[in-house]
């Protein structure tokens, strides 16, 4: 492998001013990200503490082995939505090292809402058991919630993937044999009680914990029974009469430690094996990120740089340099973990889908998982590439991308518009984790291409019955798509619905694809297999 060239000016005035922008950026997403993981409101955080509990990032803080990271997801889901009321959508999800083994941690936040669930939240949960599905690995379920939030019973209960999806994937989870620990830290009522009651091993906190599927108001209205929450279903009730629990905790701390010594007990998997090499770290500073991360998406993007601080020693084996250069293609380490390159150096011609599917298919055969660096604007249009097949080559790289039995890993750096978001592994594709920079913008197509052809398609329409559209009236329609466009196109809009699984700055980027590389070799690699690539 050979270092990347780079040429870089770090003193330049262009640098500068972009690296000025991108803090700016950067800072904002930090102090929103600090204030959304402050969880609910201060009367709530008090009265959790003083009941004795930890917060949830306390709890998962005090689960994982000291001196490891904890890879949070879509810590901003649910901003700017419900008044602001449930910040990270009353859920903490991530993947943490438990004794050694990479876990999916799932911990409902009792100061938001009750820990109850709106849509978000469902749609968070239910993603984070999914990363525990496509990786092979054990989760735990950190219960502290009062069920499905009521007043929007019609979005988080009836359809495939709403409350009902939980207790359908820890049935797949279990017939796959993945590991389940319950710790039950607070309210667990209704269908939120069968969490607990499917999974592998349950822990209970006495005086704190409670499991039924119907609680004491419920009861009382139905039967007309009156009975206490504990008498109804307290720890000493479900560890010594039910059986739904296996474990009584004194505390939070003592439930935590149990949940820990029970994962001396559980099988380690049959991992996949990769050429592993030694750690070393970029050879160019990947501070410098800073300056080169696009902010004004009209400008080029040197993408070769990018890269360089990003992959271990900044050296990449790059895969036909002189062919369809608006493509990067090439074999890199991060973190000495293997890995296939692929990033958008403009727009997608079919030479360059060509190229990259080429590229797929080797990382598929050598069995090396693919990094995904998007700012794509959209494959080339107009008559010359249709005549030539453009649809047919995207169809390619699409049908590639679907089916590469290899871990997929895809973070936004820039634009991510139209079909290119397909062809590079969007959300679609099942990337294994899906990251957005704070300056990344996704959308169908950008907000003045989508001005132009709405405006046209408008004037089409008014031409027809003889009428047309003032100055006026044509400035303010394009003025309300262009805002439509960037307010919808945002990365906080994104992350906001789970389009993705978090913003993360550009100089974790590094990090955050070796933890999702070492949790994705829990599971082994299953053979190539492509369908029909039309000729």
């Amino acid at each position: 492998m050979y270092r990347i060239d780079s040429k870089i000016n770090t003193n330049e005035k262009e640098f500068l001013e972009n690296k000025e922008s991108f803090l700016k950026l950067l800072k904002e997403f930090k102090t929103i990200q600090a204030q959304v993981c402050k969880g609910g409101s201060e009367m709530a955080v008090k009265k959790h503490k003083q009941r004795g509990k930890l917060l949830a990032r306390e709890r998962i803080d005090l689960l994982i082995d000291e001196g490891t990271s904890f890879l949070e997801l879509s810590s901003l889901a649910a901003y700017e939505q419900n008044n602001n009321e449930f910040p990270s959508a009353g859920i903490v999800t991530g993947i943490g090292i438990v004794h050694g083994r990479e876990t999916v941690i799932i911990a409902n936040d009792a100061t938001v809402k009750g820990g109850t669930y709106m849509k978000e939240t469902i749609k968070k949960h239910i993603r984070a058991q999914e990363i525990a599905l496509e990786n092979n690995l054990p989760c735990v379920y950190m219960v502290d919630s009062g069920g499905a939030f009521l007043p929007e019973q019609a979005t988080v209960f009836p359809d495939k993937f709403h409350f009902g999806r939980f207790f359908f994937n820890q049935a797949q989870l279990s017939a796959n044999g993945i590991p389940q620990i319950a710790i039950v830290m607070g309210s667990c009522t209704a269908g939120g009680a069968y969490v607990p009651a499917m999974s592998d091993e349950t822990i209970i906190v006495r005086n704190q914990g409670t499991i039924f599927i119907g609680g004491p108001p419920l009861v009382k209205a139905a039967t007309g029974e009156e009975v206490s929450a504990e008498e109804l279903g307290g720890a000493e009730v479900h560890t010594s009469i039910s059986g739904v629990a296996d474990h009584i905790a004194e505390n939070d701390q003592h439930a935590l430690m149990i949940c820990r010594n029970i994962f001396k007990t559980l099988k380690k998997p049959e991992k996949q094996c990769l050429d592993v090499k030694e750690i070393e770290e970029p050879f160019f500073d990947p501070n410098e990120l800073y300056g080169l991360a696009p902010v004004n998406l009209k400008k080029p993007v040197q993408m070769r740089q990018i890269i360089a601080r990003i992959v271990d020693a900044s050296k990449m084996h790059e895969f036909k340099a002189e062919y369809a250069p608006t493509i990067i293609t090439g074999f890199a380490h991060i973190y000495g973990f293997p890995v296939g390159i692929i990033a958008n150096n403009g727009v997608i011609f079919s030479e360059t889908a060509l190229k990259a599917t080429h590229f797929i298919e080797l990382c598929a055969q050598r069995k090396i998982p693919i990094v995904f660096l998007q700012n794509i604007t959209g494959f080339i249009v107009g008559k010359e590439y249709e005549h030539k097949g453009i649809a047919r080559d995207g169809a390619k790289m699409v049908h590639a991308v679907a089916t590469a039995n290899v871990p997929k890993f895809t973070v936004v750096v820039g634009g991510s518009f139209g079909a290119g978001n397909y062809a590079m592994a969007g959300r679609a594709y099942e990337p294994r984790l899906l990251f957005m920079w704070p300056n990344a913008k996704i959308s169908v197509m950008g907000g003045e291409q989508a001005a132009n052809v709405l405006l046209t398609v408008k004037k089409e329409q008014l031409h027809a019955q003889a009428k047309k559209l003032s100055s006026a009236q044509e400035e303010a329609l394009r003025k309300e798509i262009l805002d439509k466009y960037n307010q919808e196109g945002s990365a906080y809009y994104s992350t906001s619905r789970l389009w993705d699984d978090g913003i993360i700055d550009p100089i974790h980027t590094r990090k955050y694809l070796a933890l999702g590389i070492s949790m994705s070799l829990n599971k082994k690699f299953p053979e190539p297999k492509f369908g029909v690539f039309r000729m």
